[in-house]
């Protein structure tokens, strides 16, 4: 049998990705970038697979992470923080998957209202049912009368539909500055898309959606924006916001510019910047590059940036712009890394192209599952061993590189 890949983001878990790498130093270094370190930030505290980390928009003081197996732990955003409160846990509705790329499977995403301080609401994907029957839920869900924790019994689904496969599932939700609720979706698994889906309009694989949670329309509990840019459009999803991807586990908003970290299949991982309305390619390319043969529905926007396997081996997990007060040398720089080969790397964007990119991790940190924000823009970094890391500067490496060593 030919040798697979590991195609995405959950399908080993650290130390795996560790012994298979060599340890290198910067490959593709760019004298405008700094270097960065990942410092443990909360050394007291240990999660169970981490796969992403946010802040409510309404309380700066705390953090939640979520874990895979279907719970949402909350703590403060201290260095010294040794407790963690369970948000919310749905651990026993959460199918997490068995085997091989299956394990790519859980809850895996989490966007709270932006008037979440006055409604207490927010969403949750996650994948639901069975080997035989799998499923993908966007959710919301409701703090208690209280106001401290999510009732669990709110749950009310917004969208339930069937997945063929248990790999490339996305999914992260987010909001944008449209108030609109974003949310990125593969291409429903299975090597090269079997079922075609990703040039497929009429369903949600493969797909960026954009919809409203503050308008339900049709008995739906969401409406669909009438500038949608396929509203209209004969055998289309009027939820679809841009499509042709492979697996955009993780993204995020800049203002507004939607980034998105593609995962790839045999040969590139892509970041591309999504707009209305974008084809992507996939899969009739993969990044840049020719995959199959065919007419793309609508013509193929290129990613900003890709880059080749090593041996086989690669996952991108897209990240953010850095937006804090802490580096001021790191504002703007859009920062995204690597699952398997522990790698990270910077992109600066400016007048519609790439001003520098490179590699800004002195030295490897296999596993990270998923970049997160806190109420300050300050970027941290899950890791799948458990840990939270707060993305820093590394000045020693800095002093290294400008004396030559």
């Amino acid at each position: 049998m030919p040798r697979l890949r590991i195609a995405a983001i959950l399908t080993i878990v650290a130390l795996t990705a560790a012994a298979c790498m060599t340890p290198a130093s910067r490959k593709d270094v760019d004298p405008d970038l700094p270097t960065v370190k990942l410092t443990e930030a909360f050394p007291a505290l240990k999660f169970e697979n981490p796969v992403f980390l946010t802040h409510d928009g309404a309380n700066p003081r705390y953090l939640y992470v979520v874990e895979q197996a279907g719970r949402i732990l909350r703590f403060e955003n201290r260095k010294d923080a040794a407790t963690t409160t369970t948000f919310l846990d749905i651990r026993g509705k959460v199918l997490t998957g068995v085997s091989g790329g299956d394990r790519e499977e859980g809850l895996l995403g989490l966007a709270f209202h932006p008037n979440f301080a006055a409604n207490g609401q927010f969403f949750v994907n996650y994948n639901a049912g069975d080997v035989k029957n799998r499923r993908s839920v966007l959710a919301r869900y409701t703090v208690r009368k209280d106001g401290d924790v999510a009732d669990p019994e709110s749950a009310a689904t917004l969208l339930d539909f069937g997945k063929p496969h248990g790999n490339h599932n996305g999914c992260t939700l987010l909001f944008g500055g449209d108030g609109m609720l974003y949310a990125g979706y593969g291409d429903g698994g299975g090597s090269g898309d079997p079922h075609n889906n990703g040039q497929d309009l009429s369903n949600l694989h493969g797909k960026i959606i954009r919809i409203d949670v503050n308008k339900p329309a049709d008995d739906k509990l969401y409406g669909i924006p009438a500038d949608n840019p396929f509203v209209g459009r004969k055998g289309a999803r009027g939820e679809i916001f841009a499509y042709g991807l492979r697996n955009p586990y993780r993204m995020s908003m800049d203002g507004e510019n939607l980034w998105v970290g593609d995962v790839g299949n045999f040969g590139w991982e892509s970041i591309h910047l999504v707009k209305s309305g974008g084809n992507y390619g996939w899969s009739l390319f993969e990044g840049s590059h020719e995959y199959k043969k065919g007419t793309p529905v609508d013509p193929v926007t290129p990613p900003v940036v890709e880059y080749g396997h090593e041996m086989w081996r690669g996952c991108v997990i897209g990240g953010y712009v850095y937006r804090g007060e802490r580096y001021p040398a790191l504002r703007g720089i859009y920062l995204y890394a690597d699952f398997v080969l522990g790698r990270l790397w910077g992109l600066e964007y400016a007048n519609g192209r790439t001003v520098n990119k490179g590699e800004m991790l002195a030295s490897p940190q296999a596993g990270i599952s998923s970049f997160g924000v806190d109420a300050q823009g300050e970027v941290y970094v899950c890791n799948m061993d458990g840990k939270i890391f707060r993305v820093e500067m590394d000045t020693r490496a800095v002093a290294n590189i400008a004396g030559g060593n």
